[in-house]
């Protein structure tokens, strides 16, 4: 259900959006830890935004991530849900990792996939 007083706005020429329809081999890591040595992630392009990695989210073990109470809006993807990620060495890295469970139609192949910020999380390209 859509919040009536949230924008909705459908991707077209003035804010493109594409959503590669193949999967890409990634490594993730963080603070120089190795999480993930070999998931699958689609890239999502997105006007002027850098592209951004999904991984699939069976690819992140559950102890890593924590759910989060922080939500934010996009008039494109719908609601973003985030997680916290705890490294191995115990450090916290606070909304992290961001995912659209119900994302909208124009977006659908991003659903459950995980995107992580570039600044503190590494989604390289194997």
């Amino acid at each position: 259900m859509t919040d009536t007083n949230r924008p909705v706005l459908q991707p077209g020429p003035e804010h493109p959006i594409h959503v590669s329809d193949q999967e890409i081999d990634v490594v993730i890591s963080a603070r120089g830890e190795l999480l993930v040595s070999e998931a699958r992630a689609i890239e999502l392009k997105e006007h002027v935004y850098a592209p951004v990695l999904y991984v699939d989210r069976a690819a992140i073990e559950p102890r890593f991530l924590e759910r989060s109470e922080h939500t934010s809006w996009c008039p494109y993807k719908g609601e973003a849900n985030y997680f916290h990620l705890t490294l191995e060495s115990g450090e916290r890295l606070e909304n992290a990792v961001w995912t659209y469970e119900t994302p909208f139609e124009a977006v659908a192949p991003i659903r459950n996939r995980l995107g992580f910020y570039p600044d503190r999380v590494e989604v390289t390209p194997r």
